[in-house]
């Protein structure tokens, strides 16, 4: 029953949030976030105590053979925790930032956090595909009625790729369903199919180009930067932190146990996009002015690095990938709060016009380079663990793919100390002389993710525990 309280409470909450007025939506949108990390945390405890008090069954549409089926392992306690924990540091940063019609803002902000759930607690792959689109659709009316100057056109694009991945996505489902002995759509009967290779080599790349466009991985990356500079930056928070892992875990739940000779034919294809796409983005972040979109570019590079690593397909890369997926969410979403800190304060998001904030603002300097270390796996950091993992995993698959993906390191201290030189460091001017530190909010929402850091850096054992144990 939790499992199911982890869906209903944002999706009830996010209905209730669109007839409310005033100071309402924000207060019922901090209670709904507070619950879902209670109940994720709960979700937790009972997953190590009984593991079976997670699943949920019911009759759905027996005529298609489609059951609400819904269930956590590891991967997916660790992804809901994520999904809640994410959602509380959104609302705690935003709580006093004044919202232009601040009902439809959370409303349609609920009802994506309850089709994240969705997505990451299914098991049955039509249940599967109606969340991904509920999770999608509110974004897509975030962006295009809260988002910048260039909102449609970039919202339209950003529609366009997802409408395409996703319905690539079905096709693979509906023949997947029709290959089924008892025409199920549940993943026990999809991961029990005995698929030919010819199959398995077409069917690869339905499921494989949609969850690429979801991570995204190169090259059908194109829509992320543009996407993530004009959107608001919470919703960003959102699309950064927890979204593109809806690919990551499409890979390692549905691609990988369903097409798994398709995959192992495909491999180095995949690994080798992925690569590209880590040293492709890394080096436009380095040339980058515009603090969203290097923290875009940073993105794909990281998401890169765990594409592959999914690949590799052995026990220390899958688990490297499934720790970093929680770490990368804590951290990236740091960084997108630094940003909303100073494009609230200051209008602006171009480096070029900041520098010397630390004297002005030396809280946010701090947490910023906590962070910003985090973000490139410094040691003793949240960082570290998970990419040493996802290394060791790609070197014993093969050293040379690990050497390339291993200049993403390199790459990453370039443009994150260079970010943090730009923001932080130097001489000040007229701009940001007048800035002010942390609000109370943003300081607790701030503190938290540095608290994460540092448990998750010193003592990872309890999340390597958890993710260990996947169905």
């Amino acid at each position: 029953m939790l499992t199911v309280l982890l869906i209903l409470i944002p999706f009830i909450a996010g209905l209730i949030a669109f007839g409310l007025k005033g100071s309402g939506p924000k207060v019922l949108g901090m209670i709904a976030s507070l619950a879902s990390v209670a109940i994720a945390i709960g979700a937790g405890c009972t997953f190590h105590a009984s593991p079976d008090k997670l699943s949920f069954v019911a009759s759905w549409i027996p005529q298609l053979g489609s059951q609400f089926r819904v269930g956590l392992d590891g991967m997916g306690v660790m992804l809901c925790l994520l999904t809640a924990i994410a959602f509380l540091l959104v609302f705690i940063t935003i709580y006093n930032r004044d919202i232009e019609r601040p009902n439809g803002f959370y409303g349609l902000m609920l009802l994506s956090q309850a089709g994240l759930i969705g997505v990451f607690t299914a098991f049955d792959a039509l249940q599967f595909y109606i969340f991904w689109e509920l999770a999608l659709i509110p974004v897509y009316f975030l962006c295009s009625m809260w988002g910048g100057e260039k909102r449609i056109p970039v919202t339209f694009k950003f529609f366009v790729y997802t409408f395409l991945g996703s319905l690539l996505m079905l096709v693979g489902i509906i023949y997947l369903y029709f290959q089924t002995p008892d025409h199920s759509f549940s993943w026990t009967s999809f991961t029990s199919l005995q698929l030919s290779m010819g199959d398995q080599k077409w069917l690869f790349w339905l499921f494989f180009v949609a969850f690429a466009i979801k991570m995204p991985v190169f090259p059908f990356h194109t829509w992320q930067p543009d996407t993530y500079d004009q959107s608001p930056t919470p919703v960003t928070m959102i699309l950064s932190g927890v979204m593109v892992k809806m690919g990551l875990f499409g890979l390692l739940r549905w691609l990988m146990p369903v097409v798994p000779q398709g995959a192992a034919m495909w491999t180095d294809v995949a690994i080798v996009l992925s690569i590209i796409g880590i040293i492709y983005a890394s080096c436009i972040a380095i040339v980058q002015s515009d603090l969203k979109r290097l923290i875009a570019y940073s993105s794909i590079a990281h998401i890169g690095l765990m594409s592959a690593a999914i690949f590799a397909h052995n026990e220390q890369s899958t688990q490297g990938v499934l720790l970093q997926m929680f770490n990368h969410g804590i951290n990236i979403i740091g960084l997108w709060i630094i940003v909303e800190v100073i494009q609230n304060r200051l209008g602006v998001k171009n480096m070029d016009q900041l520098g010397g904030m630390a004297r002005k603002a030396p809280r946010m300097a701090i947490f910023l380079v906590i962070i910003s270390l985090a973000n490139i796996g410094l040691p003793l950091t949240n960082g570290f663990i998970g990419e040493f993992l996802m290394f060791s995993g790609l070197f014993q698959y093969n050293h040379w793919f690990m050497a390339f993906a291993g200049l993403g390191i390199i790459l990453a201290a370039v443009y994150t100390l260079n970010m943090v030189q730009k923001v932080i460091f130097g001489e000040g001017n007229t701009l940001t002389d007048n800035t002010t530190d942390l609000q109370p909010g943003e300081t607790l929402a701030l503190s938290l993710v540095v608290i994460m850091i540092f448990v998750l850096g010193v003592y990872p054992q309890p999340m390597l525990d958890l993710v260990s144990k996947v169905f």
